[in-house]
């Protein structure tokens, strides 16, 4: 075999090698972005699942996975209901989606999804409520976009635990709904210190923009609140 011969069958088998390394390295690449995605995936449903349970005050800090899945199979139910706040079986455009969490079927409450503007993103999280319809029982954000250290401390545990208690009617039984306020409660006039939480220093329009989601949501939920507060939901269909 001549030089040349030899040389050009080097390269063809250089080439071939090249061109097969590369279909087996992307092949790989493919099937491990796939497989990292289902992962990634089973983890943000399962950080949903935990949340509602925080929210709920089913959880304080993040258990296994086995025991977030236990908890909320056996307290935590999701449903709908329509705009008059009456329980949906079927989904429809003006469908609300909301859990409820009960003992043995018998409601404890309700947990309202948030999805709300944040300063630099979207907020998502759950504002859970006892059943009587106005106490709010935890608050959780599983999803935001706010700086570190100002904004972003609305996912800590001292800004969701001030959640607690707070209501969304005054004393007139006039719905008020619950917000950020610009600094502590506690310099606020004294009707206004149950509808408000401590707000976050140096991060004013976290605060005003959370305050504003949390109001919207809450309006369109109000029928299902005022079902509660006139002790007509007790416990859950079958």
């Amino acid at each position: 075999m001549s030089d040349n011969n030899f040389d050009k069958n080097s390269k063809k088998n250089v080439i071939q090698f090249a061109l097969m390394l590369s279909v087996i390295c992307s092949l790989l690449i493919t099937g491990a972005a796939s497989g990292l995605k289902n992962l990634q995936q089973e983890n943000i449903k399962l950080d949903k699942k935990a949340n509602i349970l925080k929210a709920a005050n089913l959880i304080n800090k993040k258990p296994s996975k086995t025991e977030i899945l236990r908890l909320y199979n056996e307290h935590i139910k999701e449903g709908m209901v329509n705009q008059k706040g009456e329980p949906a079986k079927i989904e429809a455009d003006d469908t609300l989606h909301l859990y409820y969490y009960h003992t043995n079927n018998v409601i404890d409450g309700y947990i309202l999804p948030i999805n709300t503007k944040g300063l630099w993103g979207k907020i998502r999280g759950y504002l859970a409520f006892e059943n009587d319809g106005q106490t709010v029982s935890g608050f959780s954000v599983f999803s935001h976009s706010e700086t570190p250290g100002l904004g972003g401390e609305i996912e800590n545990a001292w800004f969701r635990k001030n959640f607690k208690g707070k209501k969304i009617l005054n004393s007139q039984d006039k719905f008020v709904s619950v917000g950020i306020a610009k600094g502590k409660v506690k310099n606020l006039p004294k009707n206004l210190q149950d509808h408000y939480v401590d707000g976050i220093s140096g991060a004013t329009l976290t605060g005003k923009y959370l305050s504003e989601g949390i109001k919207a949501t809450l309006t369109r939920y109000e029928p299902l609140s005022i079902s509660f507060r006139q002790k007509e939901m007790k416990t859950l269909e079958k």
